[in-house]
């Protein structure tokens, strides 16, 4: 009889168990982030009559209150790592780790136009592997050298297109794991709870005038943070509709109008951190009530505004999203639909002081930021909405 073969890899389950306990322990040092109240102008609240009773008005008729719309940011930019996508990163670490695709010494390799990958980069530290991010070489130095700060190394490729492929490639030749955010984000997420952000934006609100918001508006780069909102909305039975802004050069907003997932496109989105040149496997179409296109000039004039409104600059993402946002409160104000409405405030603008903070940047990119900062001035001023 021939004698029985036994391989034996528990040995790994010690450290991956450890690597576990970093993580997690890291999670329980950062505090949640803050849910932040923009302020509105007047035009914000108005006077409902009170009810009528069956004799008309009189003193059933009395009690009128004011109502209107409240305007919320979440504040993604508190994490460790500075952006929303410290979020993902711990996700996509904890679900490699507990799937056996992450031992000790494992290269891991991402694909990203920089906030992830810093992220990444900052767990990677963590748990003690090697951190390879594959990215355009249009990338901001800041998010780079944030990138390299946290020991990770920087692999650049010339075409958007080309970050899949050399990421494979590196994978293969390493010995590697590509932790691929674009098709991992909305699985590696528990979008039913577990202090996912859709929970801590309704615990937030909890003691709010209006604790369930009528709009959620995100933007998306994986399509991971619109999949676990729009399935807990809808999980939790909340009367909350999801928008999700799309800036130009993505082919998100042309795959959701025609249902045709196939789209890609030949350039880039010059907004970082949200727009893809094709559909992600992670952009769970399904879940979005509305999605509302928001032209680069936009993004930058809104990024500019809100960075003045809040006392501190904000990056292209937050302009985004911001302009999303404007526009429904305008529409609800029209309406006299009173309510609320949360958006995020993706990552600070001081990573963007040579980009989008910069005029001679914003010349060579011919940017004309006029007719975007007109629609602002009217808006902030009447509450009306004409873009």
């Amino acid at each position: 009889m021939r004698p029985t073969r036994l391989v034996d890899r528990r040995a790994d389950r010690a450290w991956t168990q450890n690597a576990v306990r970093l993580i997690e322990a890291d999670g329980r040092r950062s505090a949640d982030t803050h849910l932040l109240r923009v302020a509105l102008p007047a035009w914000s609240r108005w006077t409902e009559p009170g009810p009528t009773g069956p004799g008309g008005a009189g003193r059933d008729g009395e009690g009128a209150r004011e109502v209107g719309v409240d305007l919320y940011v979440k504040d993604e930019s508190t994490h460790p790592t500075g952006s929303l996508k410290h979020r993902l990163a711990r996700s996509l670490f904890l679900y490699a780790l507990c799937n056996g695709w992450v031992v000790e010494g494992t290269p891991v390799i991402e694909a990203s136009s920089g906030s992830t990958a810093v992220s990444e980069a900052y767990f990677a530290e963590l748990i003690g592997v090697p951190f390879i991010a594959v990215m355009t070489r249009s990338t901001s130095p800041a998010k780079t050298a944030l990138i390299e700060r946290h020991g990770g190394r920087c692999h650049f490729v010339d075409h958007p297109g080309e970050v899949y492929a050399e990421a494979l490639r590196l994978e293969a030749e390493l010995g590697g794991h590509f932790i691929d955010q674009f098709t991992m984000a909305e699985r590696a997420t528990d979008w039913r709870g577990n202090n996912n952000i859709a929970e801590s934006i309704f615990a937030q609100l909890a003691e709010e005038e209006h604790p369930i918001p009528t709009w959620i508006v995100v933007g998306a780069g994986t399509g991971g943070t619109s999949a676990t909102l729009g399935r807990y909305v809808r999980y939790r039975r909340h009367d909350t509709w999801l928008a999700v802004v799309d800036p130009e050069n993505s082919v998100f907003l042309p795959a959701y109008e025609s249902a045709d997932g196939t789209l890609t496109a030949e350039t880039g989105s010059r907004i970082e951190g949200i727009g893809r040149p094709r559909v992600e496997p992670s952009f769970i179409s399904q879940v979005i009530d509305r999605m509302i296109g928001v032209p680069d000039e936009a993004s930058v004039a809104t990024a500019r505004r809100v960075s003045d409104l809040l006392g501190r600059r904000v990056g292209g993402s937050t302009g985004t999203n911001m302009w999303g946002a404007f526009s429904l409160v305008a529409e609800m104000v029209a309406a006299r639909t009173p309510g609320s409405i949360v958006t995020l405030l993706c990552d600070s603008g001081d990573r963007y002081a040579t980009t989008y903070f910069d005029d001679d940047w914003l010349a060579s990119q011919s940017f004309a930021l006029g007719p975007a900062e007109t629609v602002l001035d009217e808006f902030l001023a009447t509450g009306r909405w004409t873009a």
